[in-house]
């Protein structure tokens, strides 16, 4: 008996439970309905078909905007930190240069400062997607840092930095393929061994170097893309100081004791120094300073005090324009060109002033000849019965007013001069005028003036003659 009203129990209860399970699906239906119409696409919602002419644009789906770089790339795919194709042949990676300006060449420093668009090519299919028009994909610096890219590096740097304004200069360009474009900005100040032998009359060749760090020739092999064509510059590049003669490119090998042999790729350019800056602040200084020495020949020899502040404002002119140049130039342990002109013209300011220390201390020698002469012949002169023995000239001309004719502080020097020349005028033994030690003395020491107003100018000229001939 209660068996049967616990089994009526449980069909009521089943009964039950099934009715509210099929009005709950009753109540879930319109919900249900709603929420597909408003989830149908646009075109079933309007009545369009599929196949319209809307649907027949099938748009690209690297341009899609739903799908994501890293998952078309497919790059959690891949390790990336080996290169592409690694263990077998090296990776080719070509490299163009577009040089946007040469910003400073430093003699000092042995070094340049260069701008340049870098860019590489290699084929990495590790990178390669599906494409229905074959485009290429363009991305910025953020997804250089996922990839693997060449590690290039400037031999002989002093400092390098890419570009980052307003965002970093660099670009990453994929095709369906795998092959990929990678392009920076860099500014890079490398060194520059110069040659200054020559200067300011040279020409100096500099190189900006690259290379892998980490990858030898086996890894991976650097080259030119185009050859030379490969090297661009912009025809507005100019220097102040230099002429740019030739751009041109070279590929060697580099051997490093301790890893192994590098593919090097250079940049070479050919500078040409301008003379003109050189000629104006240097040469023509330095010449003029010379010029003005020889002024000096002109003046009388008893003129100290303009003869001796010439000279030795010359000298101290070009002692400075000497330290100025070397002050702009590095210590090198030659001879430049330039030093050569200035302390050759040095020596013939220097020459000028021992010149006239020569003429005036011969003058010295001969004011004392003459004084002694004086003392010896002037008594008996003056004690003469032959009036012959004195020149005509002498004897119509007073005494007091012979030496009259100059300063005349100087007149007892000047008279005393002539006395004693008209004595060996009228000397009895020759005969003739001129005799005696002291007429050579005094052609002697008018002499050297007269010879030096020839004899400088002509060096001068001839040392110009042979400098220019041989460094222009």
């Amino acid at each position: 008996m209660h068996t049967d009203v616990a089994l009526l129990h449980l069909l009521v209860w089943m009964v039950g439970v099934s009715g509210q399970t099929h009005m709950r699906g009753q109540m879930l239906q319109p919900y249900r309905h709603f929420r597909s119409k408003r989830e149908m696409p646009l075109t079933e919602a309007s009545g369009r078909k599929i196949g319209s002419p809307i649907y027949k644009r099938s748009p690209d789906i690297t341009k899609a905007e739903g799908t994501k770089s890293e998952q078309l790339l497919r790059i959690d795919d891949h390790d990336f930190t080996m290169r592409p194709g690694f263990g077998g042949p090296a990776v080719p990676v070509g490299v163009d240069v577009q040089v946007e300006s040469l910003d400073a060449i430093s003699e000092v420093d042995m070094d340049f400062t260069m701008t340049l668009y870098l860019r590489h090519y290699w084929k990495d299919e590790r990178l390669s997607f599906r494409s229905n028009k074959n485009q290429s994909m363009t991305f910025d610096g953020r997804l250089v840092k996922k990839i693997w890219v060449p590690d290039m590096f400037f031999v002989h740097s002093k400092k390098s930095f890419t570009h980052d304004t307003t965002t970093d200069n660099v670009m990453l360009r994929v095709y369906p393929d795998g092959k990929v474009l990678y392009s920076l900005r860099v500014t890079v100040t490398s060194m520059c061994s110069m040659d200054l032998s020559r200067f300011p009359l040279d020409t100096q060749t500099c190189s900006l170097e690259i290379e892998s760090y980490a990858y030898t020739d086996d890894d991976l092999m650097l080259y030119w893309k185009e050859g030379n064509r490969s090297l661009n510059t912009d025809e507005r590049i100019s220097l102040s100081q230099f002429l740019i003669q030739e751009f041109h490119t070279t590929t060697k090998l580099a051997f490093y004791s301790s890893t192994g042999w590098y593919n090097r790729l250079y940049i070479n350019f050919t500078l040409r120094r301008h003379i003109f800056f050189f000629l104006l602040q240097t040469y023509f200084p330095a010449t003029l300073m010379v010029m003005l020495s020889w002024v000096s020949f002109w003046i009388d020899r008893r003129a100290v005090p303009a003869r001796v502040p010439l000279g030795i404002t010359t000298v101290l002119t070009m002692s400075t324009i000497i330290t100025g140049v070397n002050a702009s130039m590095p210590r090198v342990s030659y001879i430049k060109a330039v030093d050569i002109y200035l302390w050759v013209s040095f020596v013939f300011v220097f020459l000028s002033v021992i010149e006239y220390a020569a003429v005036n201390y011969l003058s010295t020698l001969q004011e004392r000849k003459e004084r002694k002469l004086r003392d010896r012949q002037l008594p008996c002169t003056c004690g003469m019965s032959h009036p012959g023995t004195m020149s005509a000239s002498y004897s119509e001309v007073d005494v007091n007013n012979t030496g009259n004719y100059g300063l005349p502080e100087e007149n007892g020097v000047k008279r005393e001069r002539i006395l004693v020349q008209l004595a060996m005028e009228s000397d009895p033994i020759t005969g003739h005028v001129g005799s005696g030690a002291y007429s050579s003395v005094l052609i002697d020491t008018h002499a050297i003036d007269k010879y030096s107003r020839v004899i400088f100018p002509g060096s001068y000229v001839l040392f110009n003659i042979i400098y220019w001939s041989i460094y222009c």
